[in-house]
């Protein structure tokens, strides 16, 4: 499957965006999709996942409450919708497709669990 993150952007801190993640080559019903994202200087972390059966969403403790997954099979394409965004959300967000079906939710907050990854899109959240 190939993946193709959009949607990132420079927002004033409190603003939203919404990131989308078109696959294309299969059917995201098949995996989890994950989102991660990375700052300068810092590794990659996690930020969300959806379980591929679409039955549980997980989110990394910074982005609870403000962050929300969700995906529509009909075209294809997860989403993430980031609101009340901070200065420290500034980062490089990238989609992830996983096959592994069976694991526990806190696995998928592990890169190494994912298959594909997209290309990446900027999010800049100024003050």
């Amino acid at each position: 499957v190939q993946l193709q993150a959009c949607g990132g952007g420079l927002v004033q801190a409190g603003g939203s965006l919404r990131l989308s993640c078109a696959a294309s080559g299969r059917t995201i019903s098949s995996y989890t999709m994950g989102w991660f994202r990375q700052a300068p200087g810092k590794e990659r972390e996690f930020v969300s996942a959806i379980r591929w059966n679409g039955g549980s969403t997980y989110y990394a403790d910074s982005v609870k409450g403000r962050f929300t997954t969700s995906r529509d099979i009909a075209k294809n394409t997860a989403y993430l919708q980031m609101n009340s965004l901070k200065l420290e959300d500034t980062a490089v967000y990238y989609c992830a497709a996983s096959l592994r079906r069976n694991y526990s939710g806190t696995v998928y907050s592990q890169t190494g669990v994912y298959d594909y990854w997209g290309q990446g899109t900027l999010v800049t959240v100024s003050s």
